[in-house]
C-alpha cells in the first residue's frame, strides 16, 4: 500500500522536471533570431522574412532524421515557388559525414552545420529531428518532434494557409 501512495508523487516530480531548462519559445511568439556560419555558408533567419520557414534540426547519424529527409526534400521542391522553404541545421560534428549525407540524400534546401548546437539550444531542441514552422512574419506557429511525413494532407493544408 505504501508503494502505491509513493508512485503518484514520483510521477509528479518526474513530469515537473521534463521542461526544466529546455522549454522552447511558445507557439505564437517571435522565432529567436540566429546566424550560423560553417565552412560552406552563412544563414540568418531574418533573411527568410516573408517566407514560411520549416526550421529543421537534424543529424546524419539520427535514424528518424534519415527517415524524414526524403519527405522534406519533396516538400521543398513542391512548395518553394509558394514562399515556403525548408531550412536545415545539422548538429553534426563530423563535417565529412554531414557532406556525404547532403550528397546521398540530394538535399537542395539551405542547410548549415552547427556542431556546437548553439541554435538548437536557443530553440530548446533536445531531440532530433525537431522542426519549427515559422510564418511569414517570423512567428512560431507549430513544432514537430520526431520524423514527420510532410506530404500528409493535414500538414500540406496547414502550410498552404500560412
Amino acid at each position: 500500500m505504501r508503494r502505491a501512495s509513493v508512485l503518484p508523487i514520483i510521477f509528479t516530480v518526474l513530469l515537473s522536471g521534463c521542461y526544466r531548462g529546455s522549454r522552447p519559445p511558445r507557439i505564437g511568439t517571435a522565432a529567436p533570431e540566429f546566424t550560423v556560419q560553417d565552412a560552406d555558408r552563412k544563414v540568418t533567419l531574418s533573411d527568410f522574412h516573408g517566407k514560411v520557414v520549416l526550421l529543421n534540426f537534424w543529424a546524419s547519424w539520427c535514424a528518424p532524421c534519415v527517415e524524414e529527409m526524403p519527405s522534406l526534400v519533396q516538400l521543398q521542391q513542391r512548395f518553394q515557388d509558394k514562399g515556403i522553404t525548408v531550412l536545415g541545421i545539422s548538429v553534426d560534428v563530423d563535417g565529412d559525414a554531414y557532406h556525404k549525407f547532403l550528397k546521398d540524400y540530394k538535399i537542395d534546401f539551405p542547410t548549415v552545420r552547427d556542431p556546437d548546437q548553439k541554435t538548437s539550444n536557443l530553440y530548446g531542441t533536445f531531440k532530433w529531428p525537431e522542426t519549427y514552422v515559422i510564418d511569414r512574419n517570423g512567428i512560431v506557429r507549430r513544432k514537430f518532434i520526431g520524423a514527420v511525413e510532410w506530404s500528409q494532407p493535414e500538414i500540406v493544408d496547414f502550410l498552404s494557409k500560412l
